[in-house]
């Protein structure tokens, strides 16, 4: 008898994708794991290497398996981790990354709609909001089926040292960094809170051994990632984990909100930029962007980080 089943096509399995790939197997994801790669020999080693886990108690009889793009042509979601990262010593700005991995996600991209407009597709390449820009507007894919994991990662960083700060379980940590995946990210104080306890209270009801500093959190939190970087020679862990969480949130039709990068019509009067703003996520993909209310100041620092977007963005090509 033949069922429905969920199937997860990862494009890329290298550091990222090969992360992506355990963390889809710990959540239990999906019944049909694709792996995608320019080096085929790795998608197979990967698969293969995974596959050898399934026998355990506990290790659902997951299929694991490569194979060529025709896979998405049934895929439920497609994460997309295909291209170079910033390597140690290299300098620290993903968006140097923009002239390797545009033409990477154009490969992706032309590749994927020759077999599918159907699946929800998740960009984890870097620089995130610019391949996000590309694969959203340049290849007829319906919008709302293609987002990028955005400032989600940054967003968990931010609530895990204001948790750190405080003692407190970072999942009762609520509130979003938002604007660019990179340097440019910025906490909204407005909207940070601790069990709906306001930001700028935070020190009065929990007595922090220094009080909170927010410019030197809001750099740490956008340091940190370097730091990720220079220690282990690359970041893949917390954004496998990203990836898959928002997986979880189409796959399950959660409803989920999260800031993810979408491409803007208007918002905050911003067009033809990508930005993480915070997004529902659903079945169907992004079901609505949520222009929350943010103080002169913080608007300010959301356009700052649109300029900043925006001019890569035309110097690759993308817009005029």
């Amino acid at each position: 008898m033949n069922c429905a089943k969920n199937k997860l096509a990862i494009v890329g399995v290298g550091h990222v994708g090969s992360a992506v790939l355990n963390c889809a197997l710990s959540f239990n994801l999906a019944a049909d794991i694709a792996l995608i790669d320019i080096i085929e020999k790795k998608a197979i080693g990967e698969a293969l290497d995974a596959s050898h886990g399934t026998p355990f108690t506990y290790s659902p009889n997951v299929h694991i398996h490569a194979g060529g793009y025709e896979e998405c042509k049934d895929a439920k979601v497609i994460i997309v981790a295909a291209g170079p990262s910033i390597l140690p010593g290299e300098k620290t700005d993903r968006l140097l990354l923009a002239d390797r991995n545009v033409q990477v996600i154009k490969d992706v991209m032309t590749a994927i709609t020759q077999y599918t407009k159907d699946a929800i597709i998740i960009i984890i390449t870097n620089p995130l909001d610019i391949t996000l820009y590309c694969a959203q507007n340049l290849f007829g894919y319906p919008r709302h089926k293609v987002f990028g994991t955005g400032t989600t990662l940054e967003t968990a960083r931010l609530r895990r040292i204001l948790a750190n700060k405080y003692a407190v379980d970072p999942k009762n940590v609520h509130g979003y960094m938002l604007g660019e995946h990179g340097n440019s990210a910025f906490p909204a104080w407005s909207l940070v809170n601790v069990a709906g306890i306001p930001s700028d209270r935070l020190d009065e009801y929990f007595q922090p051994a220094e009080p909170l500093d927010r410019e030197k959190t809001a750099a740490e939190v956008v340091s940190v990632a370097y730091d990720v970087l220079n220690f282990k020679g690359c970041t893949n862990s917390g954004i496998a984990m990203v990836a898959c969480r928002l997986a979880r949130s189409v796959l399950f039709n959660e409803g989920s909100i999260f800031p993810v990068s979408t491409t803007l019509k208007g918002d905050y009067g911003l067009s033809q930029v990508a930005l993480s703003l915070p997004c529902q996520i659903t079945a169907t993909g992004v079901t609505r962007r949520l222009n929350v209310p943010l103080p002169a100041a913080e608007k300010e620092k959301l356009h700052k980080s649109a300029a900043s977007i925006s001019q890569v963005l035309r110097s690759v090509g993308l817009v005029g």
